[in-house]
């Protein structure tokens, strides 16, 4: 189960960083996927992964955030 969770964090993450330029959406998916693929690390007890995947997904909030803001 926690594989097929990882696999889909990971297509998340490289199908909405692909389309960022589009849209603001695909700032904030990617946000999500980094989100999803920390708490795969977390289960299955990858720490740094963990740490990394967290970081990447504030980043990306706060991406998403300041690009949302420009489109107003």
């Amino acid at each position: 189960m926690a594989e097929s969770l990882g696999l889909i964090a990971i297509i998340i993450m490289v199908g909405s960083y692909a389309l960022e330029e589009r849209s603001s959406v695909f700032i904030a998916t990617f946000a999500f996927g980094c989100a999803l693929a920390a708490f795969y690390a977390y289960l299955i007890g990858s720490y740094p992964f963990l740490i990394a995947e967290g970081i990447w997904a504030v980043i990306a909030v706060r991406r998403w955030m300041k690009a949302r803001g420009k489109s107003r």
